[in-house]
């Protein structure tokens, strides 16, 4: 491995650590809140010193076949993209929530106390993203550009400035509003990962003890917390369970679980 990869590839290994990790964490009731803050500012800095690990720019990067961009072989770099994609099947988007820089600024700025825009538009959104990444797929196959390079993500982390990188601090900004704007509407490689958390094994699921008060849907930045709901879009923060007034009502689990068997996720 030469040099420039090593840094693509500790990002990498942090961000199958992190997933991981969190995921036990979740799954053994062991998630505190401490934790969730302290991954996304470890997150946000591994953007900044090293740029990794940017799922999205190396998607994109994937797609152009710029193997010095990816800071890897394409079959490395694409293994490593469908690794994270198959975690999230079975985990859900805990790499989106806690391991990828731009999530991790995104967030960062909605801990803002700030007053919050919530529109329940999630499947405006979601067609937003599908066209984006349609842009995305022809302007890289076809015309060898990044579309990416409009959003600023490479020159906004290395700290130069350009009309892009102008462009992300402008939604970072937005952020502090609204949730995840890149993640929600532009994101190609979070529409891919969204695709795998509709299906994911583990999710925050409903249990029998839930009384319907509908705090954990008002909470939720998302709208992903109604009992129908995919959770293709659920970035795991741990929100609703901050509200849920009744032990046992939400669980992360694959199956549903019984009541009497359930305990309520604390610590966030």
């Amino acid at each position: 491995m030469v040099l420039t990869e090593v840094p693509k590839a500790v990002g990498f290994i942090y961000a199958l650590v992190v997933i991981g990790v969190v995921a036990y964490l979740w799954y053994s009731h062991r998630w505190r809140q401490w934790i969730g803050w302290l991954l996304l500012i470890v997150s946000a800095a591994l953007g900044f010193l090293i740029f990794s690990p940017v799922a999205p720019y190396q998607l994109q990067q994937l797609a152009l076949r710029d193997v010095q961009g990816l800071g890897a072989p394409l079959i490395v770099g694409a293994t490593g993209l469908t690794l994270v994609l198959l975690l999230t099947v079975i985990f859900g988007r805990f790499f989106c929530g806690y391991a990828c820089p731009v999530g991790a600024v995104q967030e960062i700025a909605y801990l803002a106390p700030v007053p919050k825009l919530r529109p329940q538009q999630k499947v405006a959104f979601m067609v937003v993203r599908g066209v984006f990444f349609v842009i995305f797929l022809i302007m890289a196959v076809v015309f060898s550009a990044s579309l990416l390079a409009f959003f600023g993500i490479h020159d906004f982390f290395n700290l130069a400035l350009s009309a892009g990188s102008v462009v992300f601090l402008i939604m970072l900004l937005f952020s502090l509003v609204f949730y995840r704007p890149f993640c929600r509407l532009v994101c190609p490689y979070g529409l891919v990962l969204s695709l795998g958390a509709a299906k994911s094994l583990f999710r925050l699921r409903r249990t029998d003890a839930c009384i319907e008060c509908k705090k954990c849907e008002n909470a939720c930045p998302a709208d992903e917390a109604k009992r129908e709901d995919a959770k293709a879009e659920c970035y795991l923060c741990g929100r609703c369970m901050d509200v849920c007034p009744k032990d046992g009502a939400l669980v992360y689990f694959k199956k549903p679980a019984p009541v009497e068997s359930s305990a309520k996720i604390t610590g966030r």
